[in-house]
């Protein structure tokens, strides 16, 4: 889903913008203290043309003794000075960015890991991804450059004005008279431009979504040698980016010539006007010299402001685009070192009146009145058909989507009254479609105890039947798995999520579908680590292979979201006409 960009600057931008200031503050004093160097710097930049116009008087009138070598010196001390200021507003304005920022990214980041799935389900990784790379390096080029510059062009243009109106009132009001309407036209000018910048913007995030969801699931595109359809996809998205930033282009150099045309009009102009006044004995030459040098530096600041202007609405608009993320509520996430005794697990579940519809589709519900009791201990399988609603069960368990009060209960307490991750702390899920981080075995499977030491990883593995191939790979436990874990058969994947689970240790273990997609032979290693992990904890397995439930305590039937049968495989096969008999009928026949 890509994001509209914003045409304009609106108040929530702009308070947006000001949030950035809460990252600042801790290098506040770094911060003033840039601040002082860039107010310096930018000070003896307006003493600069005065001492040039001192020279040119000092040699108009003969002076090329002391007064014209005490200039030269003050010129030089100047020019030390303007580089030493420089030196350090520069240091001092990046260091305070990079902070900044590497606090902005950390607290992006953990905002987003803490925000519920449902957040995810609506938003793509791409579109993400944008926000926390190409948006905090904007703001990183803003308060780097940008920002500095801004400031340094206003106190020239301020201060410019000031001592252009101490050396001639009457050429300052003239050069005043013919620059406004070019800083009218800039802004107007400007705002327009920007709405091709912030469309080549967005254009670029929906490039890199394709590049990345591609990347991501090369796989599929190859399997279906989709490779040029992929390439297509790429080269329209990547001819509108090139197209608009060429039309862009047509408008900034429109610009660009008209700003250059303006300034030196205005120079020719305010020359012009000096040369008739210094002729009516009212300025000298040296004053005229100054005064020229003055208006090319505020007119020039004037003309730069506009380019300024526009990064500065590019900045305000991805400052914009940052902090929608951050009005999204968190999960109430906390970190787990104990777990209080009144919600340690003991693994009865029960599921009263349950009705569930997803956030982004209200009307349509995927689960009616479901009642079901689970005792301690015990295993339970879910049958149907795709899209019954099994896996939206498993996710309810977990809390990833919340369901209603007194609607789903843990040891007689309602689950919404647990601490969320005290709750997901004691259930496992091994689910059909592992995902594996690109790291080590070993990282993968301590992804289930970050603490777990050598041996109890060596167990966990043993249990889940893991050691058999580990064993055969040179590196054993630290074999690269790949990225997603492609250097790994789907069997190998799986028993190495079941490593991970075997780690945690939780009170109530869901497997959605855990050996539908292997082998025979992957299935029975698979299976048999299942049988492990499964006793003395409360078990809910998702099947469609019914010889993995045959043994289940009782197997609940759900048909399009409601619970049409219950019972054990001995009571459901001797049902007539029932749902389970059909099915069982169907693959053993």
């Amino acid at each position: 889903m890509s994001k509209t960009p914003k045409k304009k600057i609106t108040r929530e931008g702009l308070r947006n913008a000001f949030k950035l200031w809460g990252y600042i503050r801790p290098f506040g004093k770094e911060y003033i203290l840039g601040m002082f160097f860039l107010l310096g710097s930018s000070l003896t930049n307006l003493a600069f043309p005065k001492l040039l116009g001192d020279l040119v008087s000092s040699g108009s009138q003969g002076l090329l003794s002391q007064t014209l070598n005490q200039t030269a010196l003050l010129l030089v001390l100047l020019l030390v000075i303007q580089a030493v200021f420089s030196y350090f507003r520069i240091i001092l304005f990046v260091n305070v960015t990079e902070k900044s920022l590497a606090l902005l990214r950390r607290a992006t980041y953990n905002h987003l890991i803490k925000l519920p799935l449902k957040f995810f389900e609506q938003r793509r990784v791409g579109e993400l991804n944008s926000r926390i790379s190409a948006d905090v390096t904007l703001l990183q080029e803003t308060l780097t450059t940008t920002l500095a510059e801004f400031i340094r062009q206003i106190v020239i243009i301020i201060g410019g004005i000031v001592l252009l109106t101490i050396t001639s009132v009457k050429l300052t009001l003239f050069m005043l008279l013919i620059l406004p309407p070019t800083m009218i036209l800039a802004r107007v000018f400007g705002k327009f431009i920007r709405k091709f910048s912030k469309d080549v913007q967005a254009r670029v995030a929906d490039s890199n979504t394709i590049v990345e969801e591609t990347l991501q699931g090369i796989q599929s595109v190859k399997s279906f040698t989709n490779e040029y359809l992929e390439i297509a996809r790429y080269k329209t998205k990547t001819t509108e980016i090139a197209n608009l930033g060429m039309k862009s282009g047509k408008y900034k150099g429109a610009f660009s010539s008209f700003i250059i045309l303006g300034l030196f009009g205005a120079i020719s102009a305010v020359v012009w006007q000096g040369s008739r006044l210094m002729s009516a004995g009212e300025l000298d030459s040296g004053d005229l010299f100054s005064f020229v040098i003055y208006s090319v530096f505020v007119g020039g600041n004037i003309g730069d402001l506009a380019t300024v202007f526009t990064n500065i609405q590019k900045f305000i608009g991805a400052t914009e685009d940052l902090f929608e993320i951050f009005d999204e509520e968190e999960e109430q996430i906390a970190e787990v070192k104990d777990i209080d005794e009144k919600y340690r697990l003991k693994g009865r579940i029960a599921f009263k009146n349950l009705s569930f519809a997803y956030p982004t589709r209200p009307d349509e519900k995927v689960l009616k009145n479901i009642n079901l009791s689970i005792a301690p201990n015990k295993l339970i399988a879910l049958v149907g058909s795709s899209g019954a609603g099994k896996s939206t069960m498993a996710s309810l368990l977990l809390l990833l989507h919340a369901p209603n009060k007194n609607q789903l209960f843990f040891d007689g307490i309602d689950a919404l009254d647990y601490p969320l991750s005290v709750l997901r702390n004691q259930i496992a899920l091994v689910p059909q479609d592992i995902f594996l981080f690109g790291g080590t075995i070993r990282e993968n499977i301590a992804y289930g105890k970050a603490t777990a030491s050598e041996e109890e990883i060596l167990e966990a593995a043993t249990k889940a039947n893991a050691m058999e191939f580990i064993n055969r790979f040179p590196d054993k436990l630290d074999t690269l798995v790949g990225e997603r874990g492609t250097q790994l058969s789907g069997g190998q994947r799986q028993r190495i999520a079941i490593a991970r689970a075997v780690l945690k240790n939780p009170r109530v273990l869901i497997l959605d579908e855990a050996t539908s997609s292997l082998d025979s032979e992957s299935e029975k290693w698979v299976q048999d680590a299942l049988e492990k992990l499964m006793l003395g904890r409360t078990s809910i397995v998702i099947a469609h292979r019914l010889s993995t439930i045959r043994k289940a305590d009782s197997i609940v039937v759900i048909k399009l979201g409601e619970i049409t049968e219950q019972g054990t495989h001995e009571e459901l096969i001797h049902l007539p006409e029932g749902i389970y008999k059909n099915l069982s009928d169907l693959q053993f026949a």
